[in-house]
């Protein structure tokens, strides 16, 4: 708990700080964190967000007396936040209320209140990664194939861990690679089908799924992700190296590092960030070095 005092100097490193709270986001329990904040926080600013132009309005609205907007919620109220933050001085903080939390987990954001607070009254940021995928912003891992084929299918459900293994093992089965086509020389070598192409900025899905474990968020780079489908057989060592970030290259991981690529791939269906999205090919994929302030 905090002591009369800390709380006082919080109340006055809060004046600055805007909450946008998404109450999709965790099975729609975040009544438990604004009772939180409203209790260690004098008058907080917060607003709960029924859509992202809501919450593009909100930001505008605040931009010029809020130095840290804090998101609350998973991986995409988290982009929806940054998109408006990127390139400036604002800073973005993160309170993670989402079924994976991949990009929290990745910059050491926690379910913990306190620990944010302490963090805000630092004041202390740094500026990582972005890319974008035919224009459209990303922060964390975005694919195509089967994992845009999981989240599509995975946004039926009520969300939830359970869940997301459930459709990933029926969808896995039935999962058709796709083709994929690049339009550098020095990349068609690489030509082929694929069960899934990812784009990650960070190292993991989510739920500590570290699908590009040499990945980093600031060395203006992102890894490119390519998995053929392989046997049954194979899937225990796949998901073990994965949860242990031991996934590397072999007869069916292929990383590329790039800083920008374009190909073609025979489906619409992408994930940003783990939220659903239909995108035509041909697709260019670029990072924008050191564009979004975060807090530290």
């Amino acid at each position: 708990m905090l002591s009369n005092l800390e709380a006082f100097f919080i109340f006055a490193s809060m004046e600055k700080v805007a909450f946008i709270i998404n109450p999709f986001s965790a099975k729609k329990n975040y009544q438990p964190f604004l009772n939180e904040l409203n209790a260690k926080v004098k008058d907080p600013l917060y607003y709960i967000s029924e859509s992202i132009l809501g919450t593009d309005d909100f930001i505008q609205k605040h931009y010029a007396e809020v130095d840290v907007f804090v998101a609350i919620g998973g991986d995409g109220t988290i982009s929806t936040v940054a998109k408006n933050l990127i390139n400036t001085e604002k800073v973005l903080a993160i309170f993670p209320a989402g079924s994976g939390n991949g990009f929290s987990n990745e910059t050491n954001f926690s379910k913990n209140l306190d620990e944010l607070l302490e963090k805000l009254k630092a004041k202390k940021s740094r500026k990582i990664d972005t890319f974008t995928i035919n224009g459209r912003l990303s922060i964390n891992v975005s694919g195509t194939g089967f994992d845009g084929k999981v989240v599509k299918e995975f946004e039926k459900t009520t969300r939830g861990f359970k869940n997301y293994i459930k459709v990933s093992l029926k969808t896995f089965f039935s999962y058709k690679p796709k083709k994929v086509k690049f339009f550098d020389e020095k990349y068609k070598q690489y030509n082929g089908k694929y069960l899934m192409v990812n784009i990650a900025n960070t190292r993991q899905f989510g739920n500590n799924a570290y699908i590009a474990p040499h990945a980093s968020k600031s060395d203006g780079l992102v890894d490119m992700v390519l998995v053929k489908k392989f046997p049954i057989t194979y899937s225990p060592f796949f998901a073990f190296r994965m949860f242990t970030k031991k996934l590397k290259d072999d007869n069916y991981i292929t990383y590329l590092p790039v800083s920008e690529i374009e190909f073609k791939v025979n489906t619409k269906n992408w994930h940003i960030d783990g939220e659903f999205n239909k995108i035509k090919s041909p697709i260019h994929v670029k990072v924008q070095p050191s564009s979004l302030n975060i807090l530290i």
